[in-house]
């Protein structure tokens, strides 16, 4: 069975076909972080609006590529997500699904990035727990079959990856400053800083606000006299510390076997490095995307998609957007 897939939650313009969701047939990302490096973050108007001119031109590329017509069924992200850019997403796919007459799947873009892991030649043993971790979301989910998946917490207030932007601009990298702050940390010092960890006792939640405002006393009590790479490898480290101990411990509490991390921040080296070695250690069979797919993309989309149709997910043509409270398609 080949899926259609297009994603459209935030700023990256996507669509991929997947076959038997495992195999990637097709896949283009067309990215505007070169448009909203100019406002330092997302400009939500401005990302619906690219949507809107790319996402035929990529359609049109991906039936060039296919030699014309639309596959098996149509999936795409209803939510969570910016209102505008969902929209843009859904209305191609219903288009598609409609001219096609074609199954429409829709898709929870975090669980969609957990089902990465089987583009990569991963099948899953159930249950298993998987930490969601990008720019807006920083989740962890227990999935105990294809069906039944359960949040069991998430961020208070900031992402960790809005957490790695926000601080990023403190430090003047460009954006997004995920990636700017793991290569300056190599060159840097966890240690040299003891910056907060906010583990939250007792909740399997996070919170990563308190320490971007730590870091921001920091560097206005330090004046200029500061390394910036320690700053940078010190938060940096503070972020990895709570999301690996989190994660492990909730593994162990419920007696899961496999642990998939996921999302944008999960291409960070420190972060993939220290939860191979904690998982290592503890007995659990870590699970991690290739970087090329932990940012947003659409073959993700067509993964969960497929098993999702494959357990009777399927959606009418007023399949709404869910930019909170998205349901676990």
């Amino acid at each position: 069975m080949r899926i259609l897939a297009l994603e459209t939650s935030c700023d990256e313009t996507a669509l991929a076909v997947v076959e038997e969701g495992r195999r990637v047939l097709f896949s283009r990302v067309a990215s505007q972080t070169e448009v909203h490096r100019l406002f330092s973050g997302v400009f939500p108007e401005k990302a619906s609006r690219l949507h809107l001119e790319t996402v035929w031109l990529l359609w049109r590329e991906t039936r060039e590529a296919l030699g014309g017509g639309i596959p098996d069924a149509v999936a795409v992200t209803a939510g969570p997500g910016l209102p505008g850019s969902l929209l843009v997403g859904l209305m191609a796919a219903k288009t598609l699904a409609f001219l096609g007459e074609k199954p429409l799947i829709p898709v929870n873009h975090l669980v969609a990035h957990l089902y990465a892991v089987y583009l990569a030649g991963v099948d899953l043993l159930f249950p298993a727990l998987g930490l969601v971790v990008s720019g807006g979301h920083t989740d962890l989910f227990l999935l105990s079959s294809h069906r039944e998946i359960r949040r069991l917490g998430g961020t208070r207030d900031d992402a960790a990856g809005e957490a790695f932007d926000k601080v990023g601009r403190l430090l003047g990298l460009p954006y997004p400053g995920g990636p700017e702050i793991d290569r300056l940390s190599r060159e840097g010092d966890p240690r040299a800083i003891p910056f907060p960890r906010a583990y939250l006792e007792g909740t399997r939640d996070f919170s990563f606000s308190g320490l971007k405002t730590a870091v921001a006393v920091y560097l206005e009590k330090s004046g200029d006299h500061f390394r910036p790479a320690d700053v940078a490898a010190s938060f940096q480290e503070a972020v990895v510390d709570v999301l690996v101990e989190k994660t492990v411990r909730t593994a162990e509490e419920l007696g899961v076997g496999e642990i998939v991390m996921a999302g944008g921040v999960a291409a960070n080296r420190r972060l993939r490095e220290r939860m191979g070695e904690e998982c290592a250690a503890r007995g659990f069979r870590l699970h991690v995307p290739p970087p090329s797919l932990c940012t947003d993309n659409a073959a993700m989309v067509g993964a969960r998609g497929y098993f999702a149709f494959r357990e009777g997910v399927q959606a009418g043509l007023d399949l709404e957007a869910f930019p909170r409270g998205t349901p676990l398609f």
